[in-house]
Parts: structure tokens; sequence; C-alpha cells
């Protein structure tokens, strides 16, 4: 059972069903935007390959800057809630910022504040997942977040679709002010006085003092700078894989191109709702390795399929592979960071730092996907992108250790693998 309030001491009571809710919202007030905007830009706006990929690094490169700070100031704040309030509020303003002027400055100054403000929800919920429920509760938890999170997806995926066909693709971020304020509604339904905020920031118990030594506990720490390598290599290969196919759908039918975007969407969330489940019940059974082998190794299969057929029906049939490989990373990627960080009081910090080595490989695949469509066409590209998720699949396989050992007696923290 989470942690509870007491209910004769007069605070209100955690509701799991509040960060349910949380992690639906919070789908959709991303997933209104991400591949939509490249697809939007390129069939409406009528800009390059390059450009839309110069956009999308130059955003994605500053937000980057943003991310291992905005870890640490989680692990050091309270006001955890209050993190995500404000991160929505800006969000939304910037989604309205791109429909009111689609042109290069505004969007990239927009893209920008939302990369560095997007960055904030993953480690905050996490933080507030291991503020709130106990250690022995993670795995399923996370998995629990991660399937309502894809449920969002589906949700903003499907609504985006009707909306880009009723009032035209440029109307779907008008989407992003909704569902922000209804994350906001939230957010603030979880109770501050529920959160165990030492716990949340991957110390022991409540009172616990943890290592102050900073980034060195994050450098000293062998496997996690491989799994971070790791992600990089997988995030390089995997973010163009979508919008790329989204423009090949487009070009092939542009009238129903946000309803294709949406329902490629849709297809590979769905995907991911069991594989989120089924990851977290595993990741205890089997070991973190194993579940992730299986999503480093779908990757490379995935993008070479790409390359056999222009058919919109098997274009969209591949894509459902991607639900296997985001599925089980969305589950395991703040579970591993727990496993290795826990007792170190520093799980945020390194949360961001995760992230910010992944969205290294995020943002450079934009620009040099691009690059490489506009000269030598997509298969080239799909083929340079499992090259990229072979070399990761390579590296989780001889380098990642298992780290659910980590976690395996928790009465002999604190621990950290080497």
């Amino acid at each position: 059972m989470p942690r509870k309030s007491s209910s004769t001491s007069g605070k209100p009571q955690f509701r799991p069903v509040s960060l349910d809710a949380l992690n639906f919202l919070l789908a959709d007030v991303r997933g209104a935007l991400g591949p939509f905007l490249n697809v939007f830009l390129v069939t409406q706006q009528h800009w390059s390959q390059s450009s839309v990929g110069l956009m999308t690094t130059i955003s994605g490169l500053v937000g980057l800057a943003a991310q291992t700070p905005a870890g640490a100031a989680i692990d050091a704040t309270r006001a955890k809630r209050g993190v995500v309030v404000i991160a929505l509020a800006v969000l939304a303003i910037a989604a309205v910022v791109i429909f009111a002027w689609p042109t290069f400055g505004p969007v990239l100054a927009a893209s920008t504040v939302m990369a560095i403000v997007g960055d904030v929800f993953g480690p905050a919920v996490a933080a507030l997942t291991l503020g709130l429920f106990a250690v022995r509760q993670l795995p399923r938890r996370m998995g629990r977040n991660s399937a309502y999170d894809h449920a969002g997806n589906v949700a903003i995926a499907a609504i985006a679709g009707v909306i880009g066909w009723w009032l035209g693709q440029r109307a779907v971020f008008l989407l992003v002010p909704v569902f922000a304020a209804l994350a906001t509604v939230a957010v603030l339904s979880i109770p501050g006085s529920a959160i165990d905020h030492q716990q949340a920031r991957g110390a022991l118990t409540r009172g616990a003092k943890s290592d102050d030594s900073g980034m060195s506990v994050l450098l000293k720490c062998r496997p996690l700078v491989i799994f971070s390598l790791c992600l990089m290599l997988f995030h390089l290969a995997n973010a163009p894989l979508l919008p790329l196919v989204g423009q090949k759908l487009a070009a092939a039918k542009p009238s129903f191109a946000t309803a294709m975007m949406s329902f490629c969407i849709i297809a590979a969330q769905l995907v991911m709702l069991p594989v989120s489940v089924l990851s977290g019940r595993q990741a205890d059974q089997w070991g973190r390795k194993p579940v992730l082998l299986a999503a480093f190794a779908i990757l490379p299969i995935r993008a070479v399929l790409y390359t056999l057929s222009n058919n919109t029906e098997w274009l969209i049939a591949v894509q459902l592979l991607d639900g296997i490989g985001a599925g089980i990373l969305g589950t395991l990627t703040p579970l591993v960071v727990a496993d290795l960080m826990r007792g170190t009081g520093r799980y945020n910090l390194a949360l961001g730092a995760v992230a910010t080595v992944q969205g290294v490989g995020a943002s450079l695949s934009g620009l040099a996907a691009g690059i490489v469509v506009d000269h030598f066409g997509y298969s080239p590209t799909f083929l340079a992108a499992g090259g990229a998720a072979a070399v990761a699949l390579g590296v989780c396989l001889f380098l990642m250790p298992e780290t659910a050992s980590v976690t395996a007696d928790t009465k002999s923290l604190p621990v950290r693998a080497t």
C-alpha cells in the first residue's frame, strides 16, 4: 500500500488515483506536440527537413543544459508539486506561441522553452512516486505510471487526430493549455504531507543524511554511465523514426496526415500499455537486464523493416514494434536509476543526468536525420538508425550489469554498484 497520512491526524490521505491522473494528463500535455509539430512544419508551413532538424537540435541542446540542474533542484526542494504547476503554465504559453506564430524564430524560442520545462516532468513524477510508495512497491508502481502515461498518449493522439481533421493541424497545439490545466488539478490533489521528501530524493529513511558529493556520485557509478550511453544510442536511433514515417505517410496522403500520425501513435501506445505493466512485474522476477535487452533488441529490427516497403499498412504495422522498446524503457529507466542511487540522496540529480545524456542522442538525431534524408533519402536514414541501435544493444549486452541485486537487501544499504 502507498504511504498515507493518518486520518486521525486530520491530514488528507493520498489516493493512488491522483498519481494515475497526473501521469495520464502529463502524457496529454506532451503528446499534443512532438511528432505533430514536425509534420505540421513540413507539410503545412513548408519548412525543409534541414530547417526542422536545425530547430529541433538547437532547442533540444539548450533544453539539455537545464536537465541535470533541474534534477538537482527537485532533489533539494520540498515544493515538488509547485515545480510541476509552474512548468505546466510555461508549457501552455509556449504552445499558444507556436499556434499563433508558426515561423522559425517564434517556434525555435517556444520549442526551446518547452524542451527546458518538459524535462521537469519525468524526474518530478518519479520523485513523487519514490516519496509516496515503499521501496518494494516501486517496480509495479513504475509500471503503472508508465501504463497511465501511454494511455494518455493514446487519448491525446485520438483527440489530436479528430481536431486536426476537423479544424486543421494547427489547432492541435491549443490542446496543450487545456490538458495543462487538468494536470495542475491532478498534481495539487496529492497532499504535500503524504510525501516523504527524503525518500523522494533517494535517501534511505525520513531524516537520513545524504552523500553531498554531487556529480562525483554519478561519475563513480560505472553502471550508471554505461546505462546512460545505452540510452543515448537508443534515442539517437529511435527519435527520428516516427516523424520520418509520419512524413512518408503525409506525402502519400496529405489530407490524412494528422489522422495517420495519430493512428501510428495510438497503435504503438496500445502495445506499450500491457508491455509497461508486464515489464514492471518481470523486472523483479527476471532481473532488470533481460528486460532491458528486449527493448534494445527490437529497435534495429524495426529500423530495417521500415526500408522493406512504402505501403501505408506496412509502415503502421512496423510502428507497433515501437511499443515494445518504449514501453520497457519508460518503466525501467527510473527503476534502474533508483536501484543504483538508493542511499545517495541523489536520485533526481541522476535521473536528470541520464535524461541529459539520452537527450543528446535525441537532439542530434533530428539534424542528422534531416541531412541524411535531404541528401540520400529515407531508406539510408532508417538503416543508419538501425546501426546506432545495434551498437546500443551490444553495449547493454556486454557491459551493463544487473542492477536488481542492489535492492535485494535493503538492510545492507547504502550500496552502490560499480
